[in-house]
Formats: structure tokens, sequence, C-alpha cells
């Protein structure tokens, strides 16, 4: 597997690319494919969420977990679909929130957030890939060790930077952040499951915008511009 990621992440994560544990990660790739086995994101989008935000220009992060796992969903940004496929639950129970907490109306039929990692929102899964229709496939073969150095990575080498912890999975990386000089963020998943349980009404797209105008940062436009 022939890595094309965005240069200044090269450059950041060039030492995690030779540790045995993404040997791992490439050698389950190849195997997966070798057997036939339909992996989602496309090759391509394995890491478009880097290629999309620049690490120096990193503002706020948002973790998913694993990507979507059906067809014509995943294209490497947490949460994201391409145009074209209607936006997924968790993602419009999002959409809700930010329609309450900020008066910016939504779309129902789009779900593409490639504007949002072009302003410094890198959408970051825990595991970059999934096996069709099997959810957290891939979740125990080396990904979680690449996406953890990932945060630790910013974490140590930036500040300033809001991460948006939503749900037990992505607080467990709570641990990963200096909160000395980082923010976070934390509320229950935007899942039907879980978004009534403090999701919802967690205003955390103006609180975070509250925090990087303190900063003299430009505030995320949340919103979405629809092909």
């Amino acid at each position: 597997m022939e890595v094309k990621i965005e240069a200044s992440w090269a450059a950041v994560l060039k030492n995690e690319f030779t540790k045995p544990y993404f040997e791992q990660v490439v050698t389950f790739l190849k195997t997966e494919k070798a057997a036939g086995k339909t992996i989602y994101p496309p090759g391509a989008l394995i890491f478009n969420a880097f290629n999309q935000t620049p690490f120096d220009k990193v503002k706020v992060v948002i973790l998913g977990q694993d990507p979507y796992h059906g067809p014509g969903q995943a294209h490497g940004l947490s949460f994201s679909v391409p145009n074209g496929i209607k936006p997924p639950p968790s993602l419009v129970n999002i959409f809700k929130e930010i329609q309450t907490d900020i008066g910016i109306a939504m779309p129902l039929q789009y779900g593409n957030l490639t504007r949002w990692a072009e302003q410094g929102v890198l959408l970051l899964n825990a595991a970059l890939t999934v096996r069709a229709n099997e959810p957290f496939s891939h979740a125990k073969f080396g990904w979680a060790d690449f996406t953890d150095a990932v945060i630790q990575k910013i974490s140590d080498e930036k500040t300033g930077v809001i991460f948006l912890l939503w749900g037990k999975f992505a607080q467990e990386k709570q641990i990963l952040i200096d909160e000395t000089k980082h923010f976070v963020l934390k509320a229950a998943h935007p899942s039907p499951f879980s978004a009534h349980m403090g999701f919802l009404g967690c205003k955390h797209f103006s609180k975070t915008n509250d925090i990087l105008v303190k900063q003299g940062l430009s505030p995320i436009d949340w919103k979405l511009l629809t092909p």
C-alpha cells in the first residue's frame, strides 16, 4: 500500500510509517483485498482527512470511530458522506444541533463535510478502513495505534486545538491530549441511540467558535453549500 498523504502530515508522521504496527496494517489490508473483501473507503481516500486538512491548518478535531460501512458512504472524513449520499442518522443529529445552536439551516439530503475540513476541522476516524457491511471489522488491526499517534502529535506540537469528543469511545482518547494547552469539549455520541443524552443541546459549535475567536483565529463557518 503506497501511502499518499499531504506533505506536512508526511513529515510529522514519517516515523509512524516504518513502525511494526503500520506494517501490520498494510499486510492486513493486502490480505483482505487478496481474499476478495470490499473495503471502504476506496484506497485513494483512506487518508482524505489529512489531505483536506494539513497539519499546520488544524484548529478543531472531530473524532469518529470507524468509516461508514455501506456502499458509497465512506470518503475518509468522520461523519461525512460524499455528494449524492443521504446523511446518515448521526449526521442528521449533528445538523439538528447546529440549527438549534447557531441558527443555520442545514441540508436534509447533503452531508459532505469537506468544507469544514478545508477550514481546519480534522475529521478523523480512529480506524481508517472497514470491511463492507461489517462495522469495526478493521478496528483492531493497528489503525488505533496510528490515529492515537496522530492525536498525540497534535497535542505535542500544536497549541489551542479544540477536540470535540462525542461518546465514550472518543472520550477514551482524552488521555492523549494535553489540556493545559488545548481545549476538550465532551458530549454524548450523536447516534439516535444516545443523542438525547447530552449531544442535543451541547452547543459545541458555538462554543468552538467562541474559543477560536478568543484566540484571535477565524471561526468555522459550519454552513454547507449544496452542490
